[in-house]
C-alpha cells in the first residue's frame, strides 16, 4: 500500500497536494459524478482523508508486466 499522503491527515480542498490527483475542478467534477476518492462535505467544505486518498490510489493503480 502506497502513503503518498498523510493518512492522520484531514485534507481541504484548497490544499494544493491535492493537485497531484487531479485539478480543483476536476475534483468537484468527480464528487457531481459521485467518481473520485472518498470525501467529507461539513457544509460548503470539501475535506479528504489521508487515508482515503491513499486508498483510492491503491484502488486505481494499474500492475503492469514487464517484457522481457
Amino acid at each position: 500500500m502506497a502513503e503518498f499522503f498523510d493518512p492522520e491527515h484531514l485534507y481541504d480542498d484548497d490544499d494544493l497536494e491535492l493537485d497531484v490527483i487531479g485539478s480543483k475542478e476536476k475534483r468537484a467534477q468527480w464528487r457531481h459524478r459521485r467518481f473520485g476518492p472518498a470525501y467529507i462535505k461539513m457544509g460548503r467544505c470539501v475535506k479528504y482523508s489521508g487515508e482515503a486518498l491513499n486508498d483510492w490510489i491503491d484502488e486505481n493503480t494499474v500492475q503492469t508486466t514487464q517484457v522481457a
